[in-house]
């Protein structure tokens, strides 16, 4: 935390003072003194050496996929110029199976027919899109978010240029809290089933995969409410690894 190290260094320089001022006034050699004894360290204790490995993952976790979005062109290959209600609009084209009229997700198809360019509308299902670098490449890439009705989840997407096409680099539905961008990563934050605790999956760029893929999945106190049960592994966190999941 960038912000806590000024802080921090200033602490411990008037510690580093005050010690030097009261060794001095008590004549002290400022020779260097044990601590004592150090704990002693344990290694890992390894359960079930002879257990079989698994072959295969449990869970569908993604490993890093991307998509062409067909339709779309990149003038003067600026992802500031791509209308984001087009890119969306796209991805319904492409996919009846979830946004077709019996689909999933048909309300939402609806509801995009009222967003106006760029965005915007009292129905519309778009939310506000980011820009920011998330390749490394000196390049902004596109975040967006939309709702997904009837369901109580939202779609994260990420979009970066590459060879001239508009390319999806992460693909994730989710019931979301909020979304933070770190540096190069995207975090999502979930509501866990557990009043006071919350999930908080960590999506990162892999330069080989050319993908968002994900990193991390925790599952963490918030502090607020109380905790009235014991907190246990939900398969709705490894499913949301998958960025073509859909749904917890």
């Amino acid at each position: 935390m960038p912000a806590r190290r000024p802080v921090r260094a200033a602490v411990t320089a008037a510690a580093v003072a005050l010690l030097t001022v009261t060794a001095a006034g008590c004549g002290d050699s400022g020779g260097l003194r044990a601590a004592g004894a150090a704990p002693t360290a344990i290694s890992p204790a390894k359960l079930w050496p002879d257990l079989r490995p698994a072959s295969s993952p449990a869970w569908p976790y993604d490993e890093g996929s991307t998509e062409t979005v067909k339709g779309i062109t990149v003038p003067g290959d600026d992802i500031r110029g791509v209308d984001p209600v087009a890119v969306v609009r796209a991805e319904i084209a492409s996919d009846p199976a979830d946004y077709g009229a019996t689909g999933a997700y048909h309300e939402t198809a609806d509801r995009m027919k009222e967003c106006s360019a760029g965005g915007g509308g009292a129905r519309c299902p778009l939310l506000k899109p980011y820009y920011r670098d998330l390749t490394g490449d000196g390049r902004d890439e596109l975040t967006l978010g939309f709702r997904l009705y009837p369901t109580n989840q939202t779609a994260l997407r990420v979009y970066t240029v590459a060879k001239h096409r508009l390319v999806q680099v992460l693909d994730d539905n989710d019931a979301i809290i909020g979304v933070e961008l770190a540096g190069r990563t995207v975090i999502v934050r979930s509501p866990a089933g557990i009043s006071g605790y919350e999930y908080r999956t960590t999506w990162a760029w892999d330069p080989e995969r050319k993908a968002m893929v994900f990193s991390r999945d925790e599952f963490l106190r918030t502090g607020k409410g109380r905790h009235t049960h014991t907190p246990v592994p939900s398969a709705s966190a490894s499913a949301s690894a998958s960025a073509s999941a859909g749904a917890r």
